[in-house]
């Protein structure tokens, strides 16, 4: 592993002209969609400093999106865990409910630029999913979403929010039917379609340049942080301007590589990515890719993924629908191998664990991906003393994960009698958890 010293954080310029970042990244994809991307880097290249572009993407964060989202300081959370106060960036208020809508917004406005009328998404929790067909229906795209049929079930309050926003919802029955699933399906939907369609991809992975892209426009998360800390931080009389540690889920790892690269600079602040353990690193039913994987190539870059001894992608497993993918993001790859980054493992009772809690304790129901952030948070908050701090990024709320809350819980839902012509004791009656 190169030593951290020898690559000064200040002067961290990644990826290269041809999409790595070190031996990790670029594009591996077939002939049929060579003309696609290379018709993609041209557009992004042209438009990613154009001033004209980058005033209408900030005019839709601020009065479509709502942004800045706040920096709320988790007191009570912080007094319980007796040590580092524990902050969290609120992409859980953004219109629609994630992180994801930030990007969305970006390459939809590139779709439209370059003549492309229909868009294809892939959703493993569903936010992406949601995030782009709120923006087609917005900016009159066609919409079509690939989901494995797994996460159909799972996230069913999503599925319906995207048919209600106009969009095309393919369940994908091939493989483990997850995340990884969709976006096959995805990539083959865009190899017979690369004239007319333009591919939102969710996160910071596949051919370039969809990782560096997709930060670019999620960096607006750690930028805003930057700007928030120092005043937050001088409130609650805790030292520093900026936080002793920023914490964040990682499946593919957008959100994560959102608030983290602004602060790549910032070398006293520790980037810590939290993945799915699952049942334990130790158990194979994980989706630790960063821990326990190797490097292979998967979804058009090269990165860690998690194989077997051939080559062959392992069936991942997490409570999350978001965080279950076999692969990362190539930049975290890359920050991990130069030590800027550290990435450890939270399993699903923990994640569960910290959902319940953050519910009861501040009033916050968090997504299931994001309940793995907060889970490591409150451990290494107790390691730390009350003048220290810990930015989380909350990249998403929990409604659409309540549904498996439940049934995990062995919890009933319950509605007023109309919902369904029968009452029972109370004046409520349950209704069966849609799954």
């Amino acid at each position: 592993m190169p030593n951290l010293q020898r690559i000064p954080m200040s002067s961290y310029q990644q990826p290269d002209a041809s999409g790595h970042f070190g031996p990790y990244g670029g594009s591996f994809v077939s002939e049929t969609l060579t003309h696609a991307i290379q018709e993609l880097r041209e557009a992004y290249a042209r438009y990613q400093n154009d001033p004209e572009f980058l005033a209408e993407f900030h005019y839709e964060l601020k009065h479509f999106v709502g942004r800045p989202s706040p920096i709320y300081h988790a007191a009570r959370t912080s007094r319980e865990m007796g040590g580092a106060q524990i902050y969290l960036k609120r992409e859980d208020l953004n219109h629609t409910g994630a992180h994801k809508i930030n990007n969305v917004i970006g390459q939809a406005m590139l779709a439209k630029r370059m003549g492309k009328p229909r868009v294809i998404a892939e959703t493993g929790a569903g936010q992406h999913g949601v995030a782009t067909a709120t923006i087609c229906a917005r900016y009159g795209l066609e919409c079509v979403v690939y989901m494995g049929a797994e996460d159909v079930k799972r996230q069913s309050p999503n599925v319906y929010r995207m048919k209600l926003l106009g969009a095309t919802v393919v369940p994908v029955e091939s493989g483990s039917k997850t995340l990884k699933d969709a976006l096959n399906d995805a990539m083959r939907d865009w190899v017979a379609n690369v004239d007319n369609t333009f591919y939102i991809i969710g996160t910071v992975a596949g051919p370039h340049p969809y990782p560096m892209m997709v930060r670019d426009f999620q960096s607006v998360i750690g930028k805003e942080c930057i700007e928030q800390m120092p005043a937050m931080l001088t409130e609650q009389k805790v030292l520093g301007g900026q936080p002793d540690a920023v914490i964040a889920c990682v499946g593919g790892g957008s959100n994560a590589m959102g608030i983290f690269h602004p602060y790549i600079p910032f070398e006293k602040t520790r980037l810590i990515g939290v993945e799915a353990a699952g049942e334990g690193l130790e158990s194979g039913k994980h989706s630790a890719s960063l821990q326990k994987g190797s490097a292979g190539v998967l979804h058009g870059n090269r990165t860690f993924i998690l194989q077997d001894d051939n080559g062959q992608i392992t069936e991942t497993h997490s409570i999350s629908a978001g965080l279950d993918y076999p692969g990362v993001g190539p930049e975290h790859a890359w920050l991990q191998e130069i030590g800027r980054a550290e990435y450890v493992g939270i399993t699903d009772k923990e994640a569960l664990d910290a959902f319940h809690y953050l519910c009861r304790t501040e009033g916050i129901i968090p997504a299931l991906e994001s309940s793995h952030a907060v889970a490591y948070a409150m451990k290494l908050a107790k390691t730390m003393r009350p003048d220290q701090s810990i930015l989380v990024n909350l990249s998403g709320r929990g409604d659409k994960d309540i549904g498996t809350v439940a049934d995990l819980s062995g919890a009933d839902f319950y509605c007023r009698p109309s919902c369904q012509g029968q009452s029972v004791k109370g004046g409520e009656q349950p209704i069966k958890v849609v799954k």
